[in-house]
Parts: C-alpha cells; sequence; structure tokens
C-alpha cells in the first residue's frame, strides 16, 4: 500500500493527520492513502514567490515555451504506466484515461508551440498603442506582465492529469510558479505525475509543488499578487471565494463548478442524416465517458415533442450497447464512479430528477456487488418546467430527455434556465434556428458547440475542452474562465497602461519597431 506524499520546499514530505483511503472504485480494494495534514503552508508559498517565480521569469516565454513541450513529452513517455494507474485508482477504462492523460500532455505541448510566437521577454503588448494628446507623440499602450506571486491550483477527481496539465500550461508560461492539489479520490495519477515533473529536472527550483492533502489554511496566506483556480463543486468555490483574507487582500479567484450542460436538436434535422447520428453518438458518449463525470458532459436533452420517440429509441440502442464493468476487462465500454462518496451522491440526485422524471434506461439501483458502478440512466421529463431539471447536475452517467416545442425561443429559454453553463450544443443545419438560438444562449454560456451535415466525422464531441478555446462559463458555472489560447496566461498576468513618449512607449513596450 503507497503512502501519498507532497513535494513543497524542494523535497518530499510526508502528511500526518487522519489518514484518507484511496480506493480501486472497481473492486473496493484500499491502495494506499493520503494525509490532510503536515504541510508548512507559509513555507512553500515563500519558496514559490521567493524562488521559483524569479527563476521562472528569468528563462523568458520561449525557454519556458521548451519546457512546456519536453513536460508533455515526458508524459507521453510514461502514458502506458499513467494508463494503468488511473484505471485502478480512478476507474477508467483505458479509453477514458487516454482522454485524460492525451488531454494534459497536448494542452502543454500546445501552450509549448504557442510560446514561439511570443517575445522572449515577460511582457507582451494588448493590442495596438493609441494616441492620448494633440499630436501622436504622447502615447498609450497596455502591456501585460507576470504578476510575481503564486497560483494555487485545486483540482478535481475526475480528470486528475488533464485539469492540472491545463492550469500548469497557462499558469507556468505566464512566469507565474504553481502550487497543485489533487483532488483525493484520483490523487494516485496526480501524485505519479507530480513525481515525473520533478524528477525531470525541467522546471527550476520552486517552479513546481504538489500537495496531496488539505490546502484550506493556504487560502488564509494568500497575497494581492497570488492566485486561486479552483475546479469542483459550486458549494466549495463559494466557500473559497469568500475566504476572508481572499476578499480582504483582493485575491484573484477563477472558480469552475456546476454545469447543467444542455444539447439541442433543431427541428429540422433528418432522422436518416449526419446530423442525427452525430447527435445521438455524441449524446451517448458524453453519457457514459468517464462514467459521465466530465464537467461538459450533457445533462439535459432538449428534443422537439414530436421527435421524443425516435431520439429515445436511437439512445437506448447506443447506450445498451455500453458494456459496464470493471476497467481491466478489455471489452468494458464504461468503468464505475470515483468513489463511494461520488456514488451516493449521484444515486441521491437521480432519485431526486425521479420525482418529476420517469426512467427509460438505468437508474439508482446497485448493478454490481462489490465497486461503485451504476447503470447509463436515460429519463424523460415528465414536466419540462419543474425547477429540479435545470438547477441539480448529477454527476454521473445520466442526462434527461426534455420535449420542447421545436422554436429557437423556446430552445433559448430552456437551455437558459441553468443557470449559466460551460458548453451548450446545438445540432441543426437550419441557419436561421442556428443563428437564433446562438445569439441567445452565448451570454449565458462559456462556450456554444454547433452539430451539422458539415462537421460530422469532422469535430471533436462538446466533451472536449481544447486549448484554442476559452473552458469556463458564467453564473451556476462559476464565472471563471481558462485556456482560450493567449487569453489564458491573462490570469496570471496584470495588465497595466503605459503612457509617455511614443518613441519609448511605442517602441520598448508595444508592436513598433520604431518610434516616431
Amino acid at each position: 500500500m503507497i503512502a501519498l506524499q507532497s513535494y513543497v520546499q524542494g523535497r518530499w514530505v510526508t502528511g500526518t493527520g487522519e489518514p484518507k483511503s484511496l480506493h480501486d472504485p472497481a473492486t473496493e480494494a484500499v491502495l494506499g492513502t493520503v494525509c490532510p495534514q503536515g504541510i508548512d503552508h507559509a513555507g512553500a508559498l515563500a519558496w514559490a514567490r521567493d524562488v521559483g517565480g524569479p527563476a521562472l521569469r528569468e528563462l523568458g516565454f520561449q525557454r519556458r515555451g521548451e519546457i512546456l513541450k519536453s513536460l508533455s513529452a515526458k508524459l507521453h513517455e510514461h502514458r502506458d504506466e499513467l494508463i494503468e494507474i488511473s484505471g485502478r485508482n480512478g476507474g477508467n477504462t483505458r479509453g477514458d484515461a487516454k482522454f485524460d492523460l492525451d488531454g494534459a500532455s497536448g494542452t502543454l505541448a500546445a501552450y509549448g508551440n504557442l510560446a514561439a510566437s511570443l517575445p522572449a521577454g515577460n511582457h507582451l503588448p494588448d493590442g495596438d498603442g493609441v494616441q492620448l494628446g494633440r499630436t501622436p507623440r504622447f502615447w498609450g499602450q497596455h502591456i501585460l506582465t507576470s504578476r510575481p506571486g503564486v497560483a494555487l491550483h485545486i483540482n478535481a477527481f475526475n480528470f486528475p492529469a488533464w485539469g492540472m496539465g491545463e492550469k500548469m500550461a497557462c499558469a507556468l508560461l505566464a512566469g507565474v510558479p504553481v502550487i497543485e492539489k489533487a483532488g483525493t479520490a484520483s490523487a494516485m495519477l496526480a501524485w505519479r505525475i507530480a513525481q515525473l515533473v520533478v524528477d525531470s529536472g525541467l522546471l527550476p527550483a520552486g517552479a513546481f509543488q504538489f500537495v496531496g492533502g488539505s490546502v484550506s489554511g493556504m487560502l488564509d496566506l494568500l497575497s494581492p499578487m497570488d492566485c486561486v483556480a479552483f475546479t469542483g463543486s459550486s458549494a466549495t468555490g463559494a466557500l473559497i471565494r469568500g475566504n476572508k483574507n481572499l476578499v480582504a487582500r483582493n485575491v484573484r479567484v477563477n472558480i469552475e463548478a456546476d454545469s447543467i450542460n444542455p444539447a439541442v436538436l433543431g427541428p429540422d434535422v433528418d432522422l436518416g442524416g449526419d446530423t442525427f447520428t452525430q447527435f445521438i453518438a455524441n449524446v451517448a458518449t458524453d453519457m457514459t465517458q468517464k462514467a459521465g463525470q466530465k464537467c461538459t458532459a450533457v445533462r439535459r436533452i432538449f428534443v422537439p415533442q414530436d421527435l421524443v420517440g425516435e431520439v429515445v429509441e436511437a439512445l437506448r440502442e447506443r447506450l445498451l450497447a455500453t458494456k459496464v464493468g470493471n476497467p481491466a476487462d478489455g471489452d468494458v465500454r464504461m468503468g464505475p464512479v470515483a468513489s463511494r462518496e461520488q456514488l451516493h451522491d449521484v444515486r441521491l440526485g437521480m432519485n431526486q430528477l425521479l420525482t418529476v422524471a420517469e426512467a427509460l434506461l438505468g437508474g439508482p439501483q446497485p448493478i454490481q456487488d462489490r465497486g461503485y458502478f451504476v447503470a447509463p440512466t436515460l429519463l424523460r421529463a415528465k414536466d419540462a418546467a419543474a425547477d429540479v431539471l435545470h438547477a441539480l447536475e448529477v454527476f454521473g452517467p445520466c442526462a434527461t430527455v426534455i420535449p420542447y416545442d421545436g422554436s429557437a425561443a423556446a430552445a433559448v429559454l430552456a437551455c437558459n434556465r441553468g443557470g449559466g453553463g460551460l458548453v451548450a450544443s446545438v445540432y441543426s443545419d437550419d441557419r436561421a434556428f442556428v443563428e437564433a438560438v446562438v445569439l441567445g444562449i452565448a451570454p449565458w454560456h462559456g462556450r456554444v458547440w454547433l452539430g451539422s451535415e458539415k462537421t460530422h466525422g469532422q469535430a471533436l464531441g462538446p466533451g472536449a475542452v481544447l486549448p484554442q478555446s476559452v473552458h469556463g462559463g458564467p453564473g451556476r458555472a462559476g464565472g471563471g474562465e481558462e485556456l482560450g489560447g493567449l487569453r489564458g496566461l491573462a490570469f496570471y498576468q496584470q495588465r497595466t497602461a503605459i503612457q509617455g513618449d511614443r518613441a519609448v512607449v511605442g517602441r520598448v513596450f508595444g508592436n513598433e519597431s520604431a518610434g516616431n
């Protein structure tokens, strides 16, 4: 049995306090433990600010980008080993494990490649310069510079590799050292990745630290130049956002929380066409991939009233073909949820939804004698306006078919009842319908994914988070934003307006090669 350690102040440290067991969610076997306390929070923060930050910023954008690419290669080199750990401690099938790990290595590589187009130093012009006075001599230019603090990353259990990798990529490229907190249930994978990062020797001392236990006390020690990026439940996100020290010192906080993501089928869609095929395939994948434990998974399926029967039949066929079981078995396509606590929450949530919906397939009842298994569960709303359908995220393989009248206005109203989401998907080849729905739901969603005849077979599904596009959403989704190419660095940078002689401001800080 493995006792997970934390890596702080340049050394591996064993925690203290009551140990928490880490399980194989398919067999319930205990694989290891992690202790929540015993970490010198103040020392870890000082080590990052005083040692890691200066050394990291001395490298400049391009050298930091080269390091990110090398870290990506290191993860890929150990891919098979990491897939095996992901299966044992996360309950992931091989395909689900690759989805997580390749997301991490791919994002690190993408930001490494992005760095090649950036200047060698540590500041970026933010837009073009602008004349501020009677003549161009008095000039203004916004710039982005690295903030001299530390990034505390509190990651979720469902994507221990990808969640950590995407946050690291943006912060490290921006020149900010990181402290990575793993989601406890699947911490063995994050811990092994941390070992690989440390053993690689690629990052300067203090640029990377890893905590397997609690970081609650660390929040009370953060300063104005530090930041917190959190992924998890809205309840925990609210506690972090309301921390007295973070509020008093105006520490930047980025929250990615609950999201009751909608998928909308347009009334024009041909049931025998590629758009319909894509819709069914993507919804079924989102319901079963990672056992539905994705922040981007579809939870509400909006279908024109006269197409509900055909949609239900097609989804049932796909879901019934999904074998559930121990991911160590090669023919299994969906494993268990990550923990006993998660299983409890999923069953509780399903029972709440069943007060306003009927089960067409699956349900909260046990399907195995051992392990944290739950069946793919398809529900149909009895009352499309019931609040619980639009307010409760069941973080598992569960989604609800909700009929609507087929109009763009009704689709917009239904989607936005979710109170803010990470991603909405719309399937239609009617451009007028698509335009009306997109413009209606865009303010309430961080991303809108469009499925059509032209994208069939050409696009990754809406559940994939790509480094080129922003990830985050307003309202219930937390109000945060990550990734999006260079936009992902802005959270770790300070925007400053420089005003003065254009010959200096334009040439030194702007995009101009020479001043006037």
